[in-house]
């Protein structure tokens, strides 16, 4: 069987949400079903962070500093290939988190064809190397109540940020499968949005929009499994002490394969009672670091997500220790749908989407259904 490789590269202004939609990604696309994600970080930052290389700081011009970065994004995406190649899953997605063509932002275009001319480049060259670019725009065009909330160490003004985007959009404006995703209402809309494109480009499903949420009398999961090839991952959420009252947060392991993952997560309340939440991707020892600020009253949620496909519709249902004759639902369906279609299997008690007794904060403290 032929390996699938996918090249999409994240791009955008300052706060548009890469780092969220990179986590949304690695949940989205698991090894057990026959995925393998590779990230590739963005080159500036670890050349900046890591190795204290960085423009005018180090006598270095902003030029100069390109051929810095352009000589390690070409090394970090040959090694990526060649990871794609040797990982035993049939589907790879390599995810750019900005990529060659975003150093054109920060140089005049003659520049740039200078700089990449001197690694045998042309820009029509660069762009090949990427089978799509998804733009995110910055929440400082048209979101500007949240431009800080994922990142407090942000130091661009607004207007900064908006001409980063700008000049970021320009930068990419010639690929040939560039996709723009701009600002909603509601942050976790545009990452819905995002993702759509994302499932469009490696020709999957897309997830629908709309969750219906419900509490159910514990199916046979075993039959589930060998009906409708439902995949379990097994999960473990930890809410961590609100140093903000309007701000909770929460760490999470989710099985991968042979692996684990970790994230961490903020849900920011606003002040018209909406949520706003962002995450990220964290290494393990990120993990234990953020164990020592679990709230004590709340207990570890461990959980079997179950996730399949019937009909129309994809359904997760979550499976949890300390129940035993019940489990909790997600059915997403179209926008324009009210009734969902369930598998006969399946036994609805109620209804429960929007309801805080079943909501997995609320399920820490109670430990029952």
């Amino acid at each position: 069987m032929d390996k699938k490789i996918v090249r999409i590269v994240l791009t955008g202004g300052p706060a548009a949400g890469k780092t969220t939609l990179i986590s949304r990604i690695l949940k989205e696309f698991k090894q057990d079903e026959g995925w393998r994600v590779i990230t590739i970080p963005e080159t500036a930052t670890d050349l900046i962070s890591g190795f204290g290389i960085k423009p005018f700081g180090n006598c270095l011009s902003m030029l100069e500093f390109q051929d810095y970065v352009v000589a390690d994004q070409l090394h970090k995406e040959q090694l990526a290939l060649q990871a794609a190649e040797a990982v035993p899953e049939p589907n790879v997605l390599i995810v750019y988190d900005r990529a060659l063509l975003d150093d054109k932002a920060y140089i005049t275009d003659e520049e740039f064809e200078q700089v990449i001319r001197r690694f045998g480049l042309t820009t029509q060259t660069v762009m090949a190397k990427y089978d799509a670019v998804i733009h995110l725009v910055t929440c400082a065009k048209g979101a500007e109540f949240a431009y800080n909330l994922d990142n407090n160490a942000r130091t661009e003004s607004l207007d900064s940020a908006v001409e980063m985007d700008d000049r970021t959009l320009r930068a990419w404006s010639a690929h040939p499968n560039l996709k723009i995703v701009d600002n909603d209402v509601n942050f976790e809309k545009k990452i819905q949005r995002a993702m759509r494109e994302i499932f469009r480009i490696v020709g999957r499903p897309e997830p629908m929009d709309k969750k219906h949420k419900y509490l159910i009398a514990m199916p046979d999961m075993n039959q589930l499994v060998v009906k409708y090839g439902a995949v379990p991952f097994e999960m473990t959420q930890d809410y961590l002490v609100m140093t903000n009252p309007n701000i909770e947060r929460r760490v999470r392991k989710q099985k991968n394969g042979s692996d684990y993952l970790y994230f961490y997560t903020e849900k920011h309340r606003m002040e018209d009672g909406t949520m706003w939440d962002t995450e990220r991707p964290i290494s393990f020892k990120e993990y234990k670091k953020y164990l020592l600020e679990v709230e004590q009253e709340l207990q570890p949620v461990h959980k079997v997500k179950y996730r399949f496909n019937w009909g129309r519709e994809r359904f997760e249902i979550d499976v949890y220790p300390f129940s035993r004759e019940r489990a909790v639902m997600f059915a997403y369906a179209g926008n324009d749908e009210d009734a969902v279609e369930l598998p006969p299997e399946i036994q609805v008690l109620r209804e429960v989407t929007g309801d805080y007794e079943y909501k997995n904060r609320t399920l820490a403290r109670r430990q029952s259904l």
